[in-house]
């Protein structure tokens, strides 16, 4: 088979570039190792930025998103004694949307067909070949017979353990990472949630967070360290343990219920550079991890894309051959300011067992300062909308 563009991963990344690829009457194929019930049965992120919403709009895939989705107005960041409330609506203009990726997703696959957007399903040993030409090709197996693609780019949207990230030579990257000393367990509820905006909560038993995916899901999380296992935590305990952490105004209104899912997340920042090599360009968790506080990778992801779809679509319908080249800078400066925004609200609400009494004092500082300027509510409001593209 023989196409312009291949793309690894059939997640929201892979999907997206494609239906944008496809737009401008550019030939791709997407490969994804998993089934489509698997990828629809990942639970993900449900906080979008202006520029996802945009982009689904754009493709004229948004008519769910705005029947179904929550329009949040703001968020609140919560001490153990009170709740700041973060305007981000009054202080830019813009707002977030709730919708879960796996929405997204699902809106994204159920197009394709009509769209002319090919996927592959359960491609199995996939590989990547001469990226440092201008002919590169995929192989991967299906029903046990090996099978090629050959393209003019390939683009990674495959997630950190998948094979596009590991096709760029170590002596042509750097890695940047930081692991975090706990994880978040997450708990999933058909309920409705305990108040109608986001809640951030940092107290001395450690982080908690309260969101939803829709006017009857709730998604709440605890920090717990990462020796913890989801056995030691029944849906009791993690009730108990939510009622607490996130104060008493938000556990009035908790409306508690069995779990539909369980499972605990490790936390780590981590971009990989470039994120461009030869005809090889990455997308995504591929190239790059934040913590989930803020809710930025499915919404970084959203702008790699952008600026891919971009790069390339300059490449085949002008000639522009510098586009390609700028493709790893372009997006990395803005990997890097959200990089920046994950870490420092991680760091602001979580406990971090290496931390004493000053590191404390300076939270309690921090949200002091938050909670009476408008000028850090602003910048915290900047960030979490979403960075200009």
């Amino acid at each position: 088979m023989r196409t312009q563009v291949a793309i690894i991963g059939a997640g929201p990344a892979g999907l997206l570039l494609g239906h944008l690829l496809r737009a401008e009457g550019i030939d791709c194929v997407v490969l994804e190792r998993q089934t489509g019930d698997y990828v629809l049965g990942r639970i993900r992120a449900g906080v979008l930025e202006q520029i996802t919403v945009d982009l689904m709009a754009r493709l004229g895939l948004d008519q769910r998103l705005k029947a179904e989705g929550l329009v949040e107005n703001g968020f609140n960041l919560a001490d153990g004694e009170r709740l700041i409330r973060i305007d981000i609506k009054g202080l830019t203009g813009k707002n977030v949307v709730v919708y879960g990726q796996t929405e997204v997703t699902r809106d994204l696959m159920d197009a394709a067909p009509a769209r002319g957007l090919e996927v592959i399903y359960q491609a199995g040993d996939v590989a990547l070949h001469d990226i440092e030409s201008d002919a590169p090709y995929v192989t991967y197996t299906s029903d046990g017979v090996e099978k090629r693609i050959d393209a003019r780019f390939i683009v990674g949207c495959d997630g950190y353990h998948g094979p596009s990230r590991k096709a760029i030579p170590a002596s042509a990257s750097q890695e940047f990472e930081r692991v975090y000393p706990f994880g978040w367990l997450g708990i999933l509820a058909d309920v409705p949630p305990c108040m109608n905006e986001l809640i951030y909560a940092n107290h001395e038993r450690g982080f908690a967070l309260a969101s939803m995916r829709s006017h009857t899901r709730s998604r709440y999380y605890v920090d717990v360290p990462l020796t913890e296992t989801i056995e030691n935590w029944s849906d009791d305990r993690i009730w108990d343990e939510l009622a607490i952490r996130l104060g008493p105004d938000a556990a009035a209104g908790i409306t508690r219920g069995p779990s539909i899912e369980k499972s605990i997340a490790p936390l780590r920042s981590y971009v990989f550079a470039p994120m461009r090599h030869g005809s090889l360009l990455l997308c995504g968790d591929a190239a790059h991890i934040v913590p989930p506080t803020g809710a930025k990778g499915l919404n970084l992801a959203a702008s790699d894309v952008h600026y891919a779809a971009e790069a390339l679509t300059s490449f085949f319908k002008r000639g522009d051959h510098d586009a390609i080249p700028g493709y790893s800078a372009k997006a990395l400066a803005r990997v890097w300011k959200a990089e920046r925004f994950s870490w420092s609200l991680t760091k602001l609400m979580h406990r971090f067992p290496e931390d004493g009494p000053f590191e404390r004092a300076m939270q309690v500082a921090e949200l002091d300062y938050v909670a009476s300027s408008v000028a850090a509510q602003t910048s915290i409001a900047e960030n979490y909308v979403g960075l200009p593209i």
